[in-house]
């Protein structure tokens, strides 16, 4: 095809404002991914967009395998979803209350809630 770009499993976006660590969730417009690396604010910084990744979960939301998940982008953890939250997946393992991470199969996409 001539018209073929890249598969979009990672793709490069800026650093957002405050920069990026290796392994962190990010929100870049409608885009979430996770850092394949360390980058400063508007530095070049591929993000993987699909996949399988043990992410920071808030203490109290309960999860089950299959669940719809979140990402607060203010606490930088994933999260039911709600209001302000950004849908990014489903959660591949079931964590409850008092667990601080979670697997999460990410779908690239991160529009935010109303």
């Amino acid at each position: 095809m001539q018209n073929f770009i890249q598969n979009g499993d990672v793709i490069t976006v800026p650093a957002p404002a405050g920069g990026i660590a290796s392994g962190e969730g990010v929100i870049v417009g409608n885009i979430f991914g996770i850092a394949a690396y360390a980058a400063a604010v508007g530095e070049p910084v591929e993000l993987a967009t699909t996949g399988v990744y043990q992410l920071p979960k808030t203490t109290a939301a309960v999860l089950t395998v299959g669940a719809r998940v979140a990402w607060d982008n203010t606490a930088k953890n994933i999260n039911v979803p709600g209001t302000g939250r950004f849908p990014v997946g489903i959660a591949t393992e079931a964590a409850g209350n008092g667990i601080t991470s979670v697997a999460v199969r990410v779908d690239g996409v991160g529009t935010v809630a109303a």
